[in-house]
């Protein structure tokens, strides 16, 4: 888990990746739209529970796929659009494996570049 620290100073960015978070013994797709070392802003077709802890893939770039755990912090729910998609809900990582982390981070660092 992150300090502190790590959270106010992580670079965060906007990135369009696909989600995938698993509730309920059923998958929900989403797709990222900002994202740091530790969270993430997913937009989902489908709302979830806020303060909820879930299992996320996270397809980075070049077909890297990550697997966090993440808590929800936050939602928007007053933004669910005319076509019925959740609009946006973001989570806190609150288990992410050292080995991930470092794929993320790169992940984040070359879109930064």
């Amino acid at each position: 888990m992150a300090t502190a620290i790590e959270q106010n100073i992580s670079p965060g960015i906007k990135a369009r990746w696909p989600v995938t978070i698993l509730s309920n013994r059923c998958l929900i797709e989403g797709e990222s739209r900002n994202i740091t070392a530790n969270g993430i802003l997913a937009r989902c077709k489908k709302p979830l529970d806020e303060n909820g802890t879930y299992r996320i893939v996270i397809t980075l770039p070049k077909r890297r796929y990550i697997a966090v755990t993440g808590k929800v912090t936050w939602s928007n729910l007053d933004g669910i659009d005319p076509n019925g998609t959740f609009s946006d809900m973001a989570f806190y990582f609150v288990e992410l494996p050292e080995e991930d982390r470092s794929l993320l981070k790169q992940a984040v660092s070359a879109q930064l570049a």
